[in-house]
């Protein structure tokens, strides 16, 4: 049964498909690419989004295959193997951000304008952009995935849990904590305000 979504064919009916006839898979990528790039970017700047996004689609055609077609969106997987990528940089985000908490130049601000939501409007209109960059540099990779995934890519804590291959308890006690240890470093001006609701 193929399931419809609001893109039309369910990434599910696409991933099988595209089992017989792989290009079909292109339509996964037109999808979803943008916002995996865009996540990346604001993970690790600019210069490493294209081929960080280039390197998360590759591995997911290379294992279309053992896709779970019980999951009608591919959203969760898909970050889940982009934050596998972005695992081997964690050094370059954490200079990153430091760099970014001295500097006060956001290159994604700058890079996507506009097109910014939630969290980053949030952050933009707070005048956060250094405290939140060095209470970011901060958190220990795991803590700032599980923050991130939720704040920056709109996933569920399922959705985060999914991605990363934990239990939606980890995902919350980890959530709890770097909220925490941000509101700590910003005080009562937490920009990301994100519920305790998953």
């Amino acid at each position: 049964m193929t399931v419809t979504t609001r893109q039309g064919v369910s990434d599910a009916a696409v991933i099988e498909q595209s089992w017989q006839e792989p290009g079909v898979f292109a339509a996964l990528y037109r999808r979803h690419a943008p916002h995996i790039s865009r996540y990346v970017a604001r993970r690790l700047g600019d210069d490493m989004a294209d081929d960080v996004t280039a390197e998360t689609f590759y591995r997911a055609f290379e294992k279309r295959r053992k896709y779970d077609l019980g999951r009608p969106d591919a959203r969760p997987w898909l970050y889940g193997i982009a934050a596998n990528v972005m695992a081997q940089y964690h050094r370059k985000e954490t200079r990153m951000l430091r760099a970014f908490a001295r500097s006060g130049a956001d290159p994604v601000v700058q890079t996507y304008g506009g097109q910014l939501d939630g969290a980053d409007d949030r952050v933009v209109a707070a005048g956060m952009h250094q405290p939140l960059a060095a209470a970011l540099a901060g958190l220990s990779r795991p803590h700032r995935e599980v923050l991130l995934l939720v704040a920056w890519a709109d996933l569920s804590y399922e959705e985060t849990a999914q991605a990363l291959g934990i239990s939606v308890g980890t995902v919350r006690s980890r959530l709890h904590r770097a909220r925490k240890k941000i509101r700590a470093a910003l005080g009562d001006g937490n920009p990301l305000s994100i519920s305790d609701e998953g």
